[in-house]
């Protein structure tokens, strides 16, 4: 584990020749964070002044770092990295960026690993050039809506981060658009992001570095490498983005899963949802432990206070007998074949207790056109990541075998199988894990899991 920080707040500056507005924030900022009682660092990342901020950024109190990487992009990186703070604060030269407002931001640190002070949440204000305000407004609108992020202000730069978020991060962008891809990666890593309302006035000396046309291509060029983050089965919230899709296919696809699976657990009792990943199932059933093995989204399904343990189905870190109903729809697929998984099931289910599993039949014809168009629209997704081939004759005889009693069947567009299925009352099977097994425990705090006892 790493060492734990000893200073509460880093401010991170970026700057290009702006002595006077420097002269002028830092004696302010330093007033309003005294005034807060934290623990503070100043860290002003120059690009190269030949105005004197450098020094002016000194004699302020600040750290000064010259910039190496290009552009506004290769400052804040620069600038998040070398921050010791347990949070990290970011926020422009110009004055624009009220150093006021960081009490507000302070205040609501709790509540988010992201927290942006927004111009156009209910309650903001934006007063700049009106032919700058609609650009800004519909490149926000655009981005929000095409990235099917939850933010309206995703260009602002005035933000207070929890560093263990922000500085996991790979970030690329070199100029403005990497607030967007720290937004989008933050987002797909399961983090919370809260927007509160702030006012935003012009700078109030020298000129912006920040050219509207460039701004806007630099986006555009960025939009696509970022659709491809948002639309990847590894963000953390892909399935419920999923059963709200605006694809039909999709969404009526994600509802007819859903649809099944609930009526089959509504009223089972206690219940274990193996995968759970993000799937508005979890959220669907009352008595219900989300159990999944990566980290985003766990973190991403804290927001519904739903509780949640990290594990492999190869290894459950759940007791004997402990559930009513286990749910495992769209898992067994994506692991190489292995008796554990149908021992697990079993050994964690009371004897009586209703199993639904849930895997796409490779003995349909539906499935077979499906998988390959998939696979041809959305490379390097489900297609790729589905190594055992599950049969409808296969999956029941197997389940046979480990004392489970079909009790019905669905199927999901004549593809995607569906089974209820109940434990009989015999002893349980002892199987060793695998070979070369380990489960992973680590966590990544915050991340709030539980061990089911």
């Amino acid at each position: 584990m790493s060492a734990p920080r000893s200073i509460d707040l880093s401010i991170v500056l970026p700057v290009l020749n702006e002595r006077e507005n420097v002269e002028r924030l830092l004696p302010r900022a330093v007033v309003v964070l005294r005034a807060i009682g934290c623990s503070y660092e100043l860290v002003v990342v120059d690009g190269g002044s030949v105005d004197g901020t450098p020094e002016a950024a000194l004699a302020g109190g600040a750290r000064v770092i010259r910039q190496t990487l290009p552009g506004y992009g290769g400052a804040l990186r620069e600038g998040l990295a070398a921050a010791v703070g347990t949070y990290i604060l970011t926020l422009d030269a110009d004055l624009s960026h009220d150093p006021d407002f960081i009490v507000k931001l302070w205040r609501s640190r709790e509540r988010a690993e992201v927290v942006i002070a927004s111009r156009y949440v209910r309650g903001g204000v934006a007063y700049m050039p009106r032919n700058r305000l609609i650009l800004s407004r519909v490149l926000n609108a655009f981005f929000a809506r095409g990235l099917g992020l939850p933010v309206r202000d995703l260009s602002s730069g005035f933000r207070l981060y929890r560093a263990a978020a922000v500085q996991s991060l790979d970030l690329e962008g070199t100029n403005f658009e990497i607030l967007e891809e720290i937004l989008v990666k933050i987002h797909a890593a399961g983090w919370r992001i809260i927007e509160i309302p702030f006012t935003y006035y012009p700078r109030e000396r020298g000129s912006s570095h920040a050219r509207v046309v460039a701004f806007g291509i630099a986006f555009l060029k960025a939009f696509v490498r970022l659709w491809k983050l948002r639309s990847s089965i590894e963000s953390a919230d892909y399935d419920e983005r999923a059963f709200y899709s605006p694809i039909p296919l999709q969404r009526r696809w994600q509802r007819r899963r859903h649809e099944i699976v609930c009526a089959w657990a509504r009223g089972a009792g206690k219940t274990l949802d193996i995968g759970c990943g993000s799937s508005v199932i979890l959220q669907s059933i009352n008595d219900v432990v989300g159990l999944d093995i990566l980290h985003n989204k766990l973190r991403y399904m804290r927001r519904y206070d739903v509780p949640l343990v990290r594990g492999s189905v190869l290894a459950l870190p759940v007791r004997d007998a402990a559930f009513d109903c286990v749910v495992c729809s769209q898992v067994i697929e994506h692991l190489p074949y292995d008796e554990r998984i149908f021992a697990e099931l079993r050994r964690v289910l009371r004897p009586g207790g209703l199993l639904i599993l849930g895997t796409p039949d490779y003995d349909t014809v539906g499935w077979r056109l499906i998988e390959p168009l998939y696979g041809f629209f959305a490379p390097g997704g489900y297609k790729d990541e589905h190594v055992t081939h599950y049969t409808r004759e296969r999956l029941i005889r197997l389940c046979r075998e480990w004392g489970f009693t079909l009790e019905d069947t669905a199927y999901v567009f004549r593809s995607e199988l569906v089974l209820a299925l109940r434990r009989d009352a015999g002893p349980i099977a002892v199987v060793p894990p695998p070979s070369g097994f380990t489960l992973p425990t680590e966590l990544l705090p915050p991340v709030h899991t539980e061990r089911v006892q």
